[in-house]
């Protein structure tokens, strides 16, 4: 039986705990970042992506975010090294906003919260499926993109936003063929990493974070896109599927990590 959970006082993150009590564990996500508190480890690596474009298959509007799927039944799109051992591959792509430009991502960084942040989901290939990967404390890899406001918006964005108008209401989706994700990265891949969990139910703790440094750029028309789907379906009335992030969890003497500069 699948509970509904979302965003709102009713069935919001302060209750997920109620049907899932992973959500009260000791390495939840998101985590504020204090940059001077941060360790720096000299045996990390620099992350790799392999990318197949032709692994990107539908976007869907769940009711609770903006959602890439991929074709994950072989290496096609994969992440490795960084903090990570092995092969992980890409399964999907969400994102997550605010109803207002101040806020809407996950993960803050000295006290700042930006107006949204993507998360692209890998999972260890080792494993033979998602499902069990999401059993294993190093079953799954998210990379965390930040959105900031700014005055030369990402133009790669572009080809996700194309889409928003045909994925208005909750269960809507369509073929999204072709996209390479890595033209969303930063030029500086600098990250920080930490162990958590999903930031939506069950919230299981298997995520090695990656967490770039450098934001991309984006606009508030751009914003104001994502702020046009509906988390109702079309026969229901609109209502503005907004503020789809998670509030801080606590660190729990976990150590965040960041590569030597």
């Amino acid at each position: 039986m699948t509970h509904s959970w979302g965003y709102s006082k009713e069935n919001g993150p302060d209750r997920w705990h109620e049907s899932y009590p992973s959500a009260r564990g000791n390495n939840q996500s998101p985590i504020a970042i204090l940059t001077k508190n941060v360790h720096s480890d000299p045996i990390l690596l620099p992350w790799f992506t392999g990318y197949d474009p032709g692994a990107s298959k539908t976007i869907k509007n769940t009711g609770k975010t903006c959602r890439i799927a991929f074709d994950d039944t072989y290496d096609r799109a994969v992440l490795r090294a960084g903090p990570l051992d092995g092969i992980y591959r890409l399964r999907q792509i969400h994102i997550h906003w605010g109803s207002t430009d101040d806020k809407g991502s996950e993960h803050v960084v000295d006290l700042t919260r930006h107006a949204g942040e993507i998360h692209l989901v890998h999972w260890n290939s080792k494993y033979s499926n998602y499902n069990d990967a999401v059993r294993k404390r190093d079953g799954v890899a998210v990379v965390a993109l930040f959105m900031k406001i700014g005055k030369t918006p990402k133009p790669e964005l572009k080809r996700i936003l194309e889409e928003i108008d045909a994925i208005k209401t909750k269960g809507k989706e369509v073929p999204f063929s072709n996209f390479d994700p890595s033209i969303l990265f930063p030029q500086n891949r600098a990250y920080f990493t930490y162990f958590g969990s999903f930031t939506t139910p069950p919230c299981e703790e298997c995520v090695t974070w990656i967490i770039l440094k450098e934001p991309i750029i984006v606009s508030s028309d751009q914003m104001l896109k994502f702020r046009s789907l509906s988390s109702n379906t079309a026969e229901q009335p609109f209502c503005p599927l907004v503020d789809n992030w998670r509030p801080l969890q606590p660190l729990n003497n976990r150590m965040v990590r960041t590569q030597c500069e």
